[in-house]
């Protein structure tokens, strides 16, 4: 299996599973675009028929196509970083079913925080709402035992590194090694979102920051943008189909779109899902 074979497979998936047809006002339109938007329309098109996209009518709940979305995302990320074991050792967990990163070792201390908050209202008023995250994807690296550091010599005892949390005999608690926000659309609203959960990770933190991206299936550059441009919040922003959706762009002449996904790709604000697994692995 190759990343390449991974990335056909989360396609095929994709267009099996989630992308639909949907019935509009001036036509039939993908449920990853924006029916009153003709460039939308047809880059999403497009995309569609690069990845060998079968109509199909069956209709799926807003909800739903988000929740498959996220599903299959994490399955591509699971196998593809499983692929890069050698070059990112560890003991890995991948989760989509909404955890709050107050179980993660960076993070734990919001539990408590949350705790006395709720039975403070004064406390409640100055920390606001929303400070334990729960991302759509989370990946945790457990703790390390002293028998998986010393396979190949002593190299710790208990009396040194003692304040760790990679080590299991400082600690039990998985670290988060990464928060990932799936988007399927994008409206600016989505995108703020986004940022702020970005902006609680880096704010709540007592240790090392995770990763901080988001995957989206937004067709249109100009909406892309919204979340992919600036920098100190996320790391990046990762298409589901960056080469396709270059291509769909080429194919719709559309010069401000393509300018605009140009500027995204060379300033390193947008990368394909395929990059992920790699840029995990750093």
């Amino acid at each position: 299996m190759s990343i390449s074979n991974l990335r056909k497979e989360y396609h095929q998936r994709i267009c099996q599973e989630v992308i639909r047809v949907k019935k509009g006002e001036k036509g039939d339109f993908l449920n990853f675009a924006n029916g009153n938007n003709k460039s939308s329309v047809e880059i999403s098109w497009n995309i569609a028929k690069e990845l060998g996209y079968i109509s199909d009518l069956s209709v799926l709940k807003e909800q739903t196509i988000g929740d498959i979305f996220e599903d299959i995302t994490k399955d591509f990320l699971e196998k593809a970083f499983h692929l890069l074991a050698h070059i990112r050792p560890g003991q890995w967990h991948y989760a989509t079913d909404k955890t709050s990163i107050s179980g993660f070792a960076q993070y734990e201390h919001l539990a408590e925080l949350d705790k006395k908050a709720s039975a403070d209202k004064a406390l409640a008023a100055v920390l606001g709402v929303g400070y334990i995250v729960k991302p759509d994807i989370v990946i945790g690296r457990y703790p390390v035992s002293n028998e998986e550091i010393n396979k190949n010599g002593k190299i710790v005892d208990n009396k040194i590194s003692e304040f760790t949390p990679l080590r299991e005999s400082n600690q039990s608690s998985m670290l988060l090694h990464a928060s990932i926000s799936c988007k399927w659309t994008l409206r600016s609203d989505r995108s703020q979102n986004a940022r702020t959960e970005a902006l609680n990770l880096i704010r709540n933190r007592k240790g090392n920051l995770p990763h901080i991206v988001a995957v989206i299936a937004e067709p249109l550059p100009t909406r892309i943008a919204t979340l992919a441009l600036g920098t100190g919040d996320i790391d990046c922003v990762y298409h589901f189909a960056l080469p396709e959706l270059k291509s769909a762009i080429e194919k719709s002449r559309n010069e401000d779109q393509m300018d605009m996904l140009a500027n995204m790709i060379e300033g390193n604000r947008l990368r394909d899902i395929s990059d992920l697994p790699f840029d995990l692995a750093t």
